[in-house]
């Protein structure tokens, strides 16, 4: 499993014209389920990303997490975090799981989230999205349950 965490001031997330999801203060977070991956690896990257300390005390030092802040959080699926492109010029995405497994995976790992933190929204599980953001910093991180 694979995620870009984005620190966010604001995030939204639009199908058709339509707001289907936005948070203030918080992460953003880019999520692709892998072949292979399992519960075991969204427990993991839940407990992950909600504990990373990538927020700034008053010293200006990165060390509090969404939930000492009390942050929000904007999960969107994302299987082209699984785009190979070592051989030719289109990437593939047979890392990838296929979309039916995916989406049960991407439902628990919303579950998990939302059991422990207040406020967690989604995008719309494989459809053509925009999403919109105030990048805080910029802060990005990529996190991989696989290594």
């Amino acid at each position: 499993m694979k995620a870009v965490i984005q620190r966010v001031k604001s995030a939204s997330v639009e199908v058709d014209g339509k707001v289907v999801g936005r948070i203030g203060r918080g992460l953003l977070v880019l999520l692709g389920i892998g072949q292979g991956d399992t519960e075991k690896d969204i427990i993991w990257m839940v407990d992950k990303i909600i504990n990373l300390r990538i927020f700034e005390k008053e010293d200006g030092k990165f060390d509090e997490s969404l939930l000492d802040i009390k942050g929000e959080l904007l999960v969107v699926s994302q299987f082209t975090l699984y785009g190979d492109t070592s051989r030719g010029r289109r990437p593939s995405f047979s890392g990838a799981m296929g979309a039916d497994e995916a989406r049960g995976l991407f439902g628990v790992f919303v579950q998990k989230a939302r059991e422990r933190v207040g406020k967690v929204e989604t995008g719309v599980f494989q459809a053509s999205m925009d999403v919109h953001l105030v990048n805080d910093g910029p802060v990005t991180v990529i996190v991989d349950s696989r290594k």
